[in-house]
């Protein structure tokens, strides 16, 4: 590549960028430099909600020997990791999926094990850590990408639509629109004329009609019109206090634009686990979480990936036992750093709808989570209902995979709408794809197609029959 330059013919750094494309794939995946650096902006926008969830959760219980997690802390421990972890999904793994602390692990780390179970901060993040571990090396002998081969291609296609409507859920539960109801599973909210539903609504409006119009960067546009708007309303009329109750400096413009992390919680964690619940009795809540890490990320991806294009004609995701492989350290390592288990998260798909194909995009999101360990404020600007509208409209690409799976089939249809359905009315990808599993198994076995079934399948239904049924055991 030239240019003229006061009549001289000037060469441009053309090796360079052939190399980026080459890394990255970029051409070959038909994207493009632009459209990885909005994708991966509009990811982070999507998902910077974490940076201040995630405290909240692990800040509401304290342990037994009364040691409660400070909110700054877990907001550093949460940036760092999170900006690590897909840093190297992008530069290892080379697809455009986020890493995060899990919401529901949290929650698992912060009411189960600590809570309930009565262990130490240290003792829990050593769960978490422990489960890790054992998932990194089931990934290191194949037998979790072996297990992802297993899935029925249709089971795999309902896996990413079901996401899909589980993403659309979040959004109306973010934005308010939709809260839990009085003998009905969930309802409209009781008031839809509050100055934040004016937010959702200028937002999903924008979002929808930048992507009808074939928009570039609609997605990461309308969640600034949004943001904008929110803190414009939040200073003229709700008197800086509307979001109050979401988090400090959401809907407003930022006293200061630095702070300073504090890495305190870094490698607070210990494998006391056994000596306080006992070996047998620490193996059940070690099994629950990584069974749910295991198969929220087998999900995660495949949804993303196909949502994506990124599929093979059998379902299988190019490299994937780079992405697991990733995602698995990075639930060690949100352990080992008192930030709770991470995991792929499914807002990636923001990204993926702004054109996000290659790993460059995980790399602007990751990069964006570092800067969040010095700019914190002004990550929490944004409000929920700014993002909410993003969710729902990714919640209708990854939807239009429903014609694809052969419904006149029962012994697919069935398992496929348990397992759509079973993911936002659960709130749980995992319990989606395990309720698909076993009815898939059980129907082929009434059928007498045995032989039908992956040997795996078998195995893995197996696993979430006990899954289910644990609490009924206990």
């Amino acid at each position: 590549m030239s240019k003229t330059e006061h009549g001289r013919i000037v060469q441009m750094p053309e090796v360079q960028m052939s190399g980026l494309d080459r890394f990255f794939l970029i051409s070959e995946r038909g994207s493009s430099l632009r459209t990885e650096i909005v994708a991966g902006v509009t990811t982070w926008l999507t998902m910077a909600y974490i940076l201040f969830l995630n405290p909240q959760i692990l800040g509401l219980v304290t342990d037994r020997d009364g040691v409660a997690l400070g909110f700054a802390q877990v907001l550093t421990v949460t940036a760092l990791v999170a900006g690590v972890a897909t840093l190297a999904m992008g530069i290892y793994a080379r697809y455009p999926f986020a890493i995060a602390s899990g919401l529901g692990l949290n929650g698992f780390v912060a009411f189960t094990l600590v809570a309930s179970n009565g262990l130490s901060w240290p003792e829990a993040m050593g769960v978490i850590v422990i489960e890790g571990l054992i998932i990194t090396a089931l990934v290191l002998t194949g037998f979790r990408e072996a297990v992802l081969n297993a899935i029925p291609m249709d089971l795999k296609r309902a896996i990413g639509i079901g996401i899909g409507l589980f993403l659309m859920i979040i959004g109306l539960v973010n934005a308010g629109i939709v809260v839990a109801g009085t003998g009905t599973l969930i309802t409209l909210t009781s008031d839809l004329t509050t100055l934040r539903m004016l937010v959702f609504a200028v937002g999903l409006a924008t979002a929808a009609v930048l992507v009808a119009r074939g928009t570039k960067g609609g997605l990461l546009i309308s969640i600034l019109v949004a943001t904008v708007i929110g803190i414009v309303i939040n200073e003229i009329w709700g008197d800086g206090a509307i979001w109050a109750a979401v988090g400090p400096g959401v809907g407003k413009i930022p006293d200061t634009f630095v702070d300073s992390p504090d890495f305190g919680l870094v490698g607070k964690f210990n494998f006391g686990v056994f000596d306080t619940l006992g070996f047998v009795a620490a193996i059940v809540p070690i099994f629950a979480v990584m069974l749910s890490d295991f198969f929220d990320t087998m999900g995660t991806a495949v949804g993303l990936g196909e949502e994506a294009g990124l599929l093979e004609e059998d379902g299988r995701l190019p490299g994937m036992n780079r992405v697991l492989l990733v995602d698995s350290l990075a639930a060690a390592a949100g352990g080992a750093a008192s930030a709770s288990s991470n995991t792929t998260f499914i807002e990636s798909a923001a990204g993926i709808g702004e054109g996000g194909r290659t790993g460059l995009a995980s790399v602007v999101t990751g990069a964006l989570f570092l800067l969040c360990l010095f700019i914190s404020p002004l990550a929490g600007v944004i409000p929920p209902e700014a993002t909410a509208p993003v969710l729902v409209v990714v919640g209708y690409f990854m939807m239009r995979a429903v014609v694809d799976i052969d419904w006149r089939d029962p012994a697919i249809g069935i398992p496929a709408l348990l397992t759509i359905g079973m993911m936002p009315f659960t709130y749980s990808i995992t319990n989606g794809v395990g309720a698909g599993f076993v009815s898939y198994t059980a129907i082929k076995i009434l059928q007498g197609k045995v032989r039908d079934v992956h040997p795996l399948m078998y195995v893995v239904s197996a696993g979430f029959v006990f899954y289910f049924l644990k609490g009924v055991l206990a």
